[in-house]
């Protein structure tokens, strides 16, 4: 991915980065990287699943999508990649607002709705470039309480990217996954963030610093009697990716005490703090249920983000481009069915 590619598209992130197919190349895709017009490049993945081998385009391509030839050689191109890698289908979810008029720019590629959604097709992005009362002010009201509470209550935000907080994140997770029914990232996913984001990658894990009560109220004087949350014991876990000017709250991990402390609130708080001062523009929560869908599995987690304020944002869904027909049908049949069972609709 060239600098200038990516530079020139403010909209970008870490998706179409040459670090992003380096962790996928590590987690046994095959990135291919694709010179197009204007100096412009694209990231693209070709990935093999039970339902069919495909070409995926994450955050992209990052192309003058008002300019007609530009977007119709792009994907002429991108075509000749899917069938060369003898894929069934090409699947993108661009950098685009969902609006009408960037509906109709996607019909000239000749693609369709996509079963099943990719990467962050609705979040909310927070503007950095506020000042840090300035982003407490925007919150919730009961956001803002949270958070207040949480400072009150002493608990302290520290974050690294050394392996040994990887792993002790990846076990947390785990748990975490259980309780919640999601299916986590592996440790080889989780390490190749690490080894190849880099400092780009950090975990974030909140912990007390003062015993409290067991309903995590308030602060222990003095020597407790009876049960409480000790000193130092640990909230719950972020890990943060970020890229060019944006940076994504990418995975998230609580322990069993995360339902009593308000540990996610600071965290979110105290990263903002530390990704403005980087310099960074943009602060992606990613991911939030689409609108209208009480029922979806990440309705209570919209509810959450959502309290921070900033932007809530709906991209265009993500598109397929058939290659094979016959065995896109069989593809489309397995994901909408695996699309109820998750609660993603």
């Amino acid at each position: 991915m060239t600098k200038y590619s990516f530079l020139k598209h403010e909209e970008a992130n870490f998706l179409q980065s040459e670090e992003w197919g380096k962790v996928a190349e590590k987690c046994h895709h095959k990135p291919i990287i694709m010179d197009l017009e204007n100096g412009d490049s694209v990231l693209m993945l070709v990935k093999n699943a039970r339902r069919g081998r495909y070409l995926e385009i994450p955050g992209g391509p990052l192309i003058d999508w008002d300019k007609k030839k530009v977007v119709e050689e792009a994907f002429r191109k991108i075509k000749e990649v899917a069938k060369s890698e003898k894929c069934v289908f090409i699947r993108f979810r661009p950098q685009l607002l969902n609006t009408p008029e960037n509906r109709e720019i996607i019909k000239t590629t000749g693609s369709k709705p996509a079963p099943f959604h990719l990467h962050a097709q609705n979040t909310v992005i927070l503007n950095l470039e506020k000042d840090p009362e300035e982003l407490l002010a925007s919150m919730r009201r009961q956001t803002r309480y949270e958070v207040r509470r949480g400072l009150k209550l002493e608990l302290t935000v520290e974050k690294g990217n050394s392996k040994e907080l990887f792993e002790e994140f990846h076990a947390v997770q785990v748990e975490t996954a259980k309780r919640q029914n999601f299916i986590p990232p592996s440790m080889d996913e989780l390490e190749a963030y690490r080894e190849i984001f880099k400092d780009h990658a950090s975990i974030y894990v909140v912990k007390t610093t003062k015993n409290l009560s067991m309903d995590g109220k308030k602060v222990i004087e003095g020597e407790p009697e009876g049960e409480y949350l000790p000193a130092g014991t640990k909230i719950c876990y972020g890990l943060f990716i970020d890229y060019g000017v944006e940076v994504e709250y990418f995975e998230a991990a609580s322990t069993e005490y995360g339902h009593l402390v308000p540990g996610a609130y600071v965290m979110l708080f105290e990263a903002m703090k530390d990704y403005k001062k980087k310099g960074l523009k943009r602060f992606n929560l990613w991911g939030i249920a689409p609108p209208n869908q009480p029922n979806h599995r990440y309705a209570r987690v919209t509810t959450f983000k959502t309290g921070f304020g900033g932007e809530q944002v709906e991209f265009i869904h993500a598109q397929d481009i058939v290659i094979n027909k016959v065995k896109y049908l069989a593809t489309k049949i397995i994901e909408e069915a695996r699309k109820k069972k998750r609660h993603l609709s």
